[in-house]
């Protein structure tokens, strides 16, 4: 699990070196970040899905009013975008809310999902399809935990005066 400390309880990166994995990951899968960034393998909507159940574990603000914006210009309502928010998947494509659940497991294991659950995702979408799900959980990840760390600081440096950023 992230880190979280006492008066901040949203998830961080724990150190430099694990942002730095998480950087070199996207950075050595560019050309497939174009690809999905262009719905070629999974749909934006679908993606923006995912990130959205991500950003519901890691509780990033930033991503949280950005992704929300980005959903509804692939058409998911209101409602769906609410729900997503509160980590449930009402409204939700059925095809879809599999690798939603395995998104929000793998952002609670910190982007380290039990081998079955990765198994299982595999075995309903196939090998290319999960490694494309996988690379827009770890894109949202560094958007989450590192704008949660520069919250941290915020919060740091105002001595907790931040409460409701939370």
């Amino acid at each position: 699990m992230g880190l979280k400390m006492a008066g901040f309880n949203r998830r961080l990166y724990r150190s430099l070196s694990e942002f730095l994995t998480d950087v070199r990951i996207l950075i050595t899968r560019r050309r497939d970040i174009r690809t999905l960034v262009r719905g070629g393998v999974i749909t934006s909507a679908f993606r923006e899905r995912l990130m959205l159940t991500v950003t519901a574990v890691n509780r990033c603000r930033y991503c949280s009013y950005g992704h929300a914006q980005a959903a509804l210009s692939q058409g998911i309502s209101e409602e769906e975008i609410e729900a997503l928010g509160k980590g449930l998947f009402d409204g939700s494509p059925v095809e879809e809310i599999p690798a939603m659940l395995y998104a929000q497991h793998w952002a609670e294991t910190n982007a380290e999902p039990e081998t079955t659950a990765r198994d299982q995702v595999v075995a309903r979408y196939g090998d290319n399809v999960v490694e494309m799900i996988e690379l827009a959980l770890r894109m949202i990840r560094v958007g989450n935990l590192t704008g949660n760390t520069f919250d941290y600081l915020l919060h740091r440096f105002s001595f907790g005066r931040l409460g409701a950023w939370k």
